[in-house]
């Protein structure tokens, strides 16, 4: 929706600008449509006939005169420039506004499966033993999350209900699919988020207070394979574990990283209406 607004924008801007600048092509157009409309006026159907033959007529003398247009363009290249600057600037800010969005700052719930929801009913699941912290400092975790050592691993500090869909999350894996999750990080400190936000989009695009870390209600995850945490995008027993969790957190009304433009496949966020950017607990 939002592509098809900004492209009717630019389409009429650039429809105006075209007749505020080019006389000639404005005069003609208007005589043609003045003429048709007159003779709409006193002639019933037949003016309508005349009126569709002013259009074609008024089309075919710009077409003809956009020969002549295309040659202005050509020896006022500066002020031609200036022009499309001024009419795309909007528009690239707005497509820029909204792919920014699609990233943490939507809050829009998501509905949880039925079956999975009636598996929740009356569960309560306790988190699994911490590693120990050299499971998270090893080559691989450094290179893929040079931050992980210094994350918060604590389950007490997550929502309860997220908590719970998360444990659900693990559960299923291993029980459906013979993986085991770790978690790489839970809550997350507004000076953490800050932190990670000035390294650069390709860290997070959230601010502090703006990412469902802060609330307890986000979690990064990745693999335990022969005793080592496993997070390598190029490994593909691992990307094929991230499609199966992705699905599942889905189906326990999730939001999962894996389908944003930037893709976060190890993350997942229990959205609520109104927690961004508000006080946090």
């Amino acid at each position: 929706m939002m592509l098809l607004a900004v492209t009717g924008y630019f389409l009429l801007v650039v429809g105006l600008l075209c007749l505020l600048f080019f006389p000639a092509q404005r005069n003609a157009l208007s005589a043609r449509l003045g003429a048709g409309v007159r003779q709409l006026a006193h002639g019933g159907s037949t003016g309508a006939g005349a009126l569709f033959a002013a259009l074609r007529r008024g089309i075919d003398s710009t077409r003809q005169r956009g020969r002549g247009t295309i040659a202005w363009l050509r020896r006022h290249r500066l002020q031609s420039a200036a022009v499309l600057l001024a009419v795309s600037a909007p528009s690239i800010l707005a497509l820029s506004l909204q792919q920014r969005a699609l990233f943490e700052l939507d809050d829009a719930p998501r509905a949880m499966d039925r079956h999975i929801a009636l598996l929740l009913e009356g569960e309560q699941l306790a988190p699994p033993p911490a590693l120990p912290p050299e499971a998270f400092t090893t080559r691989e975790v450094t290179l893929m999350r040079p931050t992980a050592a210094w994350a918060s691993r604590n389950w007490d500090l997550l929502d309860d209900e997220f908590r719970q869909r998360l444990l659900m999350i693990f559960k299923l894996m291993r029980e459906r699919h013979g993986y085991e999750l770790v978690l790489l990080e839970g809550y997350r400190s507004p000076e953490r988020q800050a932190s990670l936000a000035a390294q650069g989009d390709h860290v997070t695009r959230a601010g502090a207070n703006m990412s469902y870390h802060q609330y307890g209600l986000a979690a990064d995850i990745a693999f335990w394979r022969d005793g080592k945490v496993v997070i390598s995008e190029l490994d593909p027993w691992a990307m094929r574990g991230y499609g199966l969790y992705g699905e599942i957190a889905e189906e326990l009304g999730m939001t999962w990283g894996g389908r944003w433009q930037m893709r976060d496949y190890g993350h997942v966020e229990l959205r609520r209406p109104g927690v961004l950017g508000s006080a946090r607990r």
